[in-house]
């Protein structure tokens, strides 16, 4: 990928849940930009791990105001294989298939997050869990507080079939 004239942003996520799948989940975000620094998380009852791994990228990528230069880490090889590997792009246009016969798990979340990937210049970057990496379990740290919190929201799907 050439280099852009965008702002340059760094983002960190993780997602997690207590009690996989259909427990409580969080995720926990950190943005980066020169010296400035912003944190969002949030959590959802009856959803899994990689649904909020998902959930953090694309509440990372909405929180950007402008199109950037995006480099983005995560400890799921799930988020970050899925876009590096080019299987998103494969699932999309097979109609959102993984196989002729079995449809893309989490599909509500990828939808959204092709249409952030989109709008952006981004990398995705894996960086190893809990080995660390101090933006890494800061975002951990943000989720586990957001699974614990009390009156969560129900995580929605289009699809309920599809927890994975």
């Amino acid at each position: 990928m050439k280099d852009s004239n965008f702002k340059k942003i760094e983002v960190y996520t993780d997602g997690g849940c207590i009690s996989n799948p259909g427990g409580n989940g969080g995720y926990g975000v950190v943005l980066l930009y020169k010296n400035f620094r912003k944190e969002l998380s949030g959590g959802y009852k009856n959803t899994t791990n990689n649904r909020m791994e998902l959930m953090a990228a694309i509440k990372g990528l909405e929180a950007l105001k402008e199109k950037c230069d995006v480099t983005l880490y995560s400890d799921s090889k799930y988020l970050t294989d899925a876009v590096e590997k080019g299987w998103l792009i494969s699932w999309r246009n097979k109609g959102w298939m993984r196989s002729k016969k079995e449809e893309v798990k989490n599909l509500d979340l990828w939808k959204r997050l092709w249409e952030l990937i989109q709008k952006h210049e981004v990398k995705f970057r894996w960086v190893p869990g809990h080995a660390g990496n101090i933006e890494n379990e800061r975002c951990d740290q943000l989720a586990t507080e957001a699974m614990n919190l009390q009156n969560l929201e129900e995580d929605v799907r289009l699809e309920r079939k599809n927890i994975s």
